[in-house]
């Protein structure tokens, strides 16, 4: 009887300590799958982006709308101040919205007659024409001898940058009037079924999607290995260049139609009501942020909850003060924004928040800016075409056209080209 109990206590031991190492092993698996949770959905360890994700232009060059990646919408050259004078015309078959892109001394331009053009940047001369299935709204983007452009019939197109035949076409869904951006062999455009996309800048086949509220007619621009857009439902998102993985969801409370511009990590955008933001592109979403910031703003109006806190990417906005009609997409240099709101162009300072100069035209801004080292360009609804002096904003001339002008000017070469809804496309000297 005592061998029995005996062997029975060392057995009730050993079952108690086999008891014990599974509860452990089973605590450290638990705590493994909540920081592998934890990593994936609020870090970048796991997924990664590709930090070093950029395409940029070399000097002399515009290969896509507001120049390069971060949309900065700068020459980055020091030129002299172009005179004014118009040097040619091209003609097209329908008004131009779209924004040319100039490389190699060719300019690439879009038609609403639902052509894409290439002509000779010093004589404006056509060398190919390409024919597309609807308007060209959307602004080219050039990239190791490739033209990539957007099109009203729903396709983003690949065609070879000397001969325009085509070398794909990516199906979306509906109309593309948002312009491309690429990176690392990856092009970017946004399309009114309410997607983003990203596709194999070689093959033209899809690499992922993400879906938002409404429509996007934003153009992406991609900075540190991060993608970020607006959309007609007020939201800016940022994703994972790579993956395509969500990152930031920052609700404006307006319709964004302007495209972003980035600067040492920070997003600049504007929304429809002229509210100007500074979003952080490296912050993330906290779990339904903003489903829960809904009930916590109207529990906080009730006096029931504490004030909730600035939105996850949040580092400063302000009001423009004009309430309407902003779809220009902010320009950077130097330490200022530059970008229309209304009927008005104005210089923001970026460490005061305020702005430095406010020049008014006769009609609503949507084209957006073009800076130079001492000079801005732009185009507006009254059918002009303007040189501001940058420091300043004193008018150093205006070139009249025959339509308002939405097209956003290209600057290479102290030339500044650019399109008005007249259907013409300007090139000034």
């Amino acid at each position: 009887m005592v061998v029995q109990r005996a062997e029975l206590d060392e057995l009730k031991r050993l079952r108690k300590i086999r008891q014990r190492k599974i509860w452990l092993i089973a605590g450290i698996s638990l705590a493994v799958v909540i920081v592998f949770l934890y990593l994936y959905s609020f870090t970048d360890v796991i997924l990664g982006f590709p930090r070093e994700a950029e395409s940029n232009p070399a000097l002399n060059e515009w290969t896509m709308f507001r120049r390069d990646l971060s949309h900065t919408g700068s020459s980055g050259t020091n030129i002299d101040v172009p005179a004014g004078t118009v040097k040619w015309t091209f003609t097209t078959g329908a008004a131009i919205h779209s924004s040319p892109a100039v490389v190699d001394g060719t300019v690439y331009v879009g038609s609403r007659d639902s052509r894409l053009y290439a002509l000779d940047a010093a004589t404006g001369v056509q060398k190919w024409v390409f024919q597309a299935g609807s308007w060209v709204e959307s602004s080219p983007i050039v990239a190791d001898g490739v033209v990539y452009f957007g099109c009203n019939d729903s396709y983003l197109y690949a065609v070879d940058a000397a001969t325009g035949q085509k070398l794909w076409m990516f199906r979306m869904t509906y109309a593309a009037r948002s312009s491309p951006a690429i990176a690392d062999g990856i092009v970017y455009i946004g399309d009114d079924d309410y997607s983003i996309y990203a596709v194999d800048a070689k093959s033209g086949e899809e690499l992922w999607h993400q879906k938002t509220g409404q429509n996007i007619i934003s153009a992406p621009a991609v900075s540190r290995g991060v993608v970020i857009i607006g959309s007609i439902d007020g939201f800016a998102y940022t994703y994972n260049a790579k993956n395509g993985r969500a990152r930031l969801e920052y609700d404006t409370l307006n319709s964004i139609i302007s495209s972003p511009a980035v600067k040492d990590g920070i997003a600049y955008i504007v929304d429809s009501a002229g509210h100007f933001y500074a979003i952080d592109i490296s912050k993330k979403n906290w779990l339904w942020e903003n489903k829960i910031k809904y009930y916590w703003n109207a529990l906080y109006i009730y006096g029931v909850a504490p004030k909730p806190p600035m939105p996850s990417g949040w580092v400063w906005g302000t009001s423009l003060g004009w309430g309407i009609n902003s779809v220009s997409s902010p320009a950077l240099a130097g330490n200022n924004a530059y970008l229309g709101v209304g009927n008005n162009v104005i210089s923001l300072d970026l460490a005061t928040h305020k702005p430095v100069w406010t020049f008014s035209t006769n009609d609503v801004v949507s084209s957006s800016p073009a800076v130079t080292d001492k000079a801005i360009f732009f185009g507006a609804y009254d059918g002009n075409i303007y040189a501001l002096n940058r420091a300043t904003g004193e008018k150093l001339w205006a070139v009249p056209t025959g339509d308002k002008v939405t097209s956003s000017p290209a600057v290479v070469d102290g030339t500044v080209y650019i399109g008005s809804e007249d259907g013409k496309l300007y090139a000034i000297e």
